[in-house]
């Protein structure tokens, strides 16, 4: 998992959480939709001061957006495992995640 990769996919999830479509932040942070699709599936890099804007609108602190997850992860091979389903969640929909959780909870 790289760091574009989890930076892609903490946009992505703080941006669904605020109900925004891409162009609503690209607009808040004046930048194309092209670019924030690219950030968020990990294939472009942000400036420091794109990071910036992203916070501010999202209204999250920077280091949040660089975060594995909200807790400590594992290391090792556990580790990777809970960092590759953070970056797999966190494009999914509410409605996808409802179901995602239904499955999980169905391995209980």
């Amino acid at each position: 998992m790289t760091l574009r990769e989890i930076f892609g996919a903490n946009v992505r999830h703080y941006r669904l959480a605020k109900d925004l479509k891409q162009h609503q932040l690209a607009e808040a942070i004046d930048k194309s939709d092209g670019t924030i699709s690219k950030l968020e599936r990990g294939e472009a890099a942000p400036s420091f001061d794109s990071i910036e804007q992203i916070a501010a609108a999202l209204d999250v602190p920077e280091v949040v957006l660089f975060a594995t997850t909200p807790m400590s992860v594992p290391t090792g091979e556990r580790g990777k495992l809970l960092q590759r389903i953070h970056v797999q969640l966190a494009k999914l929909n509410n409605a996808e995640l409802a179901r995602a959780v239904k499955m999980l909870k169905a391995l209980e």
